[in-house]
């Protein structure tokens, strides 16, 4: 069906009909239906999403960034289904995660992501479906395929699949080579509408990837976005180029990111160098085979003096204590915070070597000596999220037991504001998963001789870890 004219939201369904089909197909899929009965089942027209609204962008007007509650803005209701474009699939969505984005889109910061909706109508009609009064947010998913479109040809119904985050026209010249440079690369459930909170996505085709036999739908659906975007960072010719006997500095070497980059380093023949902020997370550190850890908290660095100074002495202080733990500079050191951490980092890193940078979480408008840059040869490397054949040759490490998922805690998707409220306030530890069409944890796994095989306790560290120290 087409979107209802006027761009606004259904208002809540009576009766729950489409919710009740929407359930029928999770209770398909659990009984082992085939590709050609999902596909004789109807779609709804619509489904339970986690949305936020155009009317209330302003919402948060006059607060601190730290004290907007996602809780507040992130709504979980029924919204309309949209029409499938030729290249796009349905997936019966089972699971997610939370990431940073949905945290960005869920507080209107840097700006309200309508604005990106909006520039999509100007793509034509497929372009126009996503321009609405509601987002649905989340950049990561995991679940079947129940619809294909006319033009996709890889992809059929039944299909258990990963879904990454890369939506990118592959018709343009500019995403060949590599999609990331493409001139209309979006990242889907933040710059694009029809995301993975929901009981229900619309994906790409070239955004599939086959599911791990051996993982949960929760377990399967944290990885890709993080993940992939770690691959990128570290192993990929467009970035990092890691070698084996390269040592890697990692802040937040636990986190979403550092949780995936600390095990590349390891299962790449490196030596990780994980920063940290608690005795907590460097004994997972520990767990993970990551020998070398600084707990910065515990170090108490203070590279700013104030809010306009940096502190050399605290840059050398740094060096100086990774020197001690590996006894050299790290080739490459994997940086998202920005602000707080880009000074020290130009400093620390090895002279010709390279930092990695995908993020600035502590702010955007970074500082630092270049004369330590351009005198030692070394070199700041930017990075984002990945293309096809990265995500696909990350998600196939997983698959092969290489690395482990990093999930600490699973929450519901009509609680997924409680969640990105506690990635908001950095409360979490890895990832986050969020069971969406799925309604119990621990389902989805269609090989459990492989999982016994690759490690119970490997695959659950995480979980694990959160539980003990709850």
């Amino acid at each position: 069906m087409r979107l209802p004219k006027g761009n606004s939201l259904l208002k809540p369904m009576t009766g729950g009909y489409y919710r009740v089909a929407m359930q029928n197909f999770r209770e398909a899929i659990e009984a082992g239906a085939s590709g050609e009965e999902l596909a004789a089942m109807p779609i709804p027209e619509s489904y339970r999403a986690a949305f936020v609204r155009r009317d209330e962008a302003d919402m948060f007007e006059g607060v601190e960034s730290w004290d907007k509650d996602p809780r507040k803005s992130i709504h979980v209701d029924d919204v309309p289904t949209p029409e499938l474009a030729p290249d796009e699939v349905f997936v019966a969505n089972m699971a997610s995660s939370i990431n940073f984005n949905t945290v960005w889109t869920s507080i209107f910061e840097p700006l309200p992501t309508f604005g990106f909706l909006d520039r999509m109508a100007r793509d034509g009609e497929w372009g126009a479906r996503h321009a609405l009064d509601h987002h649905v947010i989340g950049s990561d998913g995991s679940g079947v395929v129940l619809r294909v479109g006319s033009a996709v040809r890889n992809w059929k119904p039944g299909d258990r699949v990963n879904i990454h985050c890369n939506y990118v026209d592959d018709q343009d010249p500019t995403a060949h080579n590599d999609s990331m440079k493409a001139s209309n690369q979006k990242i889907w459930g933040f710059e694009t509408n029809f995301g993975g909170l929901a009981d229900l996505a619309v994906v790409k085709a070239n955004q599939l990837m086959p599911k791990p036999a051996h993982l949960s739908w929760e377990e399967s659906a944290v990885n890709a976005l993080c993940a992939s975007t770690s691959y990128r960072m570290l192993v990929s010719e467009h970035a990092g180029q890691m070698k084996q006997g390269d040592s890697v500095l990692i802040w937040g070497a636990t986190g979403g990111l550092g949780g995936y980059a600390t095990q590349l380093v390891l299962n790449g023949g490196g030596t990780p160098v994980g920063v940290v902020s608690s005795p907590e997370k460097a004994q997972l550190l520990n767990e993970m085979g990551c020998e070398a850890v600084i707990d910065r908290k515990a170090e108490d660095y203070k590279f700013w003096s104030d809010p306009h100074t940096q502190d050399e002495s605290e840059w050398r202080r740094f060096g100086k204590t990774i020197r001690g733990l590996i006894g050299e500079d790290p080739n490459i050191i994997f940086e998202h915070p920005g602000r707080q951490t880009m000074g020290a980092s130009v400093f620390a890193v090895a002279r010709g070597g390279k930092v990695v940078t995908c993020a600035a979480t502590s702010g955007y408008m970074i500082e630092y000596d270049n004369r330590h840059l351009w005198m030692k040869l070394k070199s700041i490397v930017s990075s984002h999220f990945a293309n096809y054949a990265e995500a696909y040759a990350m998600n196939k490490l997983i698959d092969q037991g290489a690395i482990q998922p990093i999930m600490s805690a699973v929450h519901t998707l009509d609680d997924c504001g409680e969640a990105a409220l506690q990635v908001h306030h950095n409360k979490h530890e890895g990832k986050l998963g969020v069971l969406c069409l799925a309604n119990e944890k621990g389902q989805g796994i269609t090989d459990p001789e492989k999982r016994e095989r690759i490690g119970e306790d490997k695959i659950t560290m995480f979980q694990r870890h959160a539980a003990s120290i709850a």
